[in-house]
């Protein structure tokens, strides 16, 4: 996603769901039960398929195949939620250098590998993947059979999930983020292809996720905030709203008086990717502390793309094609 987490493309690219460390779940309203939680198991193959969605150059973007894999994206959350950004680790999240919670366990993890940078050792054969991007993705089968979907910790998606039931399809987004010296075009565009063709092969319906501005201040953001509130809230039937004791409002100016031209320029370049492709904002922004963030609710419906997308990332079939030609 690309980075937005500025959960920005400055400083991290994507829509996420930020947990801290090794603290199973966040205290917010909403948040999942932790019961049945559980972490990575210390083997070293996981259920993922290892299909390849897409190659540009020495860079790959592929699932998860291996937890060794997962590790890798587990270190670069870190590198760039920590070690970057502001989020404040726990000491064990710390000790090991690693952005981990439950949830990696059930997700399927979306990368981008730089096989050229990617260095040789001693104890395996060959090159091992350089993980420079990545996604974090939640198909809602996987999460009703689990501890549901960690957007629901701030924004109250219960009967949106309610209202679709049957009828629609729901992926989380989560835990995006891109190595800063791969923050480019090629990189984004490369994400891009292999969570639509993932959402296409799964027959995804909807997206969902949190996208952030850096810092706690909605003050800071009050023209970009305001712009989405006033064009781009989501009408009823998709309007999601964050939990009460969370709520920040969006509406901090009136629409007259926003620059349209200035709000589209300071909102993080994710955020202006989704509306490009047709997605809508939660009701109200909630303050992430733990990571230092303005967070807002994506909600984009499948059915909101303009085929014409399809132009520029290629359809999925096509995208497979491509690859296969390739091996």
């Amino acid at each position: 996603m690309l980075i937005e987490r500025s959960r920005n493309l400055s400083a991290r690219i994507g829509l996420r769901s930020f947990v801290t460390g090794q603290t199973p779940l966040p205290s917010g309203i909403g948040a999942p039960a932790a019961a049945g939680m559980r972490w990575l198991p210390r083997a070293q193959s996981v259920r993922r398929e290892g299909r390849i969605y897409g190659r540009v150059g020495d860079l790959e973007v592929r699932m998860a195949t291996a937890v060794r894999d997962i590790r890798r994206a587990q270190r670069l959350r870190y590198q760039v939620f920590y070690d970057e950004m502001s989020a404040t680790p726990s000491l064990l999240a710390e000790l090991r250098r690693r952005d981990e919670d439950p949830y990696d366990s059930i997700c399927d993890h979306l990368l981008v590998v730089d096989r050229a940078a990617a260095p040789s050792s001693l104890w395996t054969s060959g090159r091992s993947a350089h993980v420079v991007g990545t996604y974090r993705l939640l198909r809602q089968d996987i999460a009703e059979r689990h501890f549901g979907f960690y957007t629901q910790g701030e924004y109250d998606i219960a009967p949106l999930l309610k209202r679709y039931a049957g009828t629609h399809r729901f992926l989380e987004l989560g835990r995006s983020c891109v190595l800063k010296p791969y923050r480019n075009r090629r990189t984004v565009e490369l994400l891009w292809h292999g969570l639509w063709t993932y959402a296409r092969e799964h027959k995804v319906d909807v997206m969902i996720g949190c996208a952030s501005f850096a810092g706690t201040d909605p003050s800071a953001h009050a023209m970009a905030l305001s712009f989405l509130h006033h064009n781009a809230l989501a009408p009823e039937p998709w309007r999601c709203t964050a939990h009460p004791q969370l709520y920040q409002r969006m509406d901090l100016m009136p629409k007259e008086a926003i620059d349209a031209k200035a709000a589209l320029k300071v909102l993080p370049p994710l955020i202006k990717g989704y509306l490009r492709l047709g997605a809508f904002i939660g009701d109200g922004a909630v303050i992430d502390h733990q990571f230092g963030t303005t967070d807002v609710l994506i909600v984009l419906p499948v059915s909101n793309i303009d085929p014409r997308y399809f132009d520029h990332f290629g359809a999925p079939d096509e995208i497979r094609s491509r690859i296969a030609s390739d091996v």
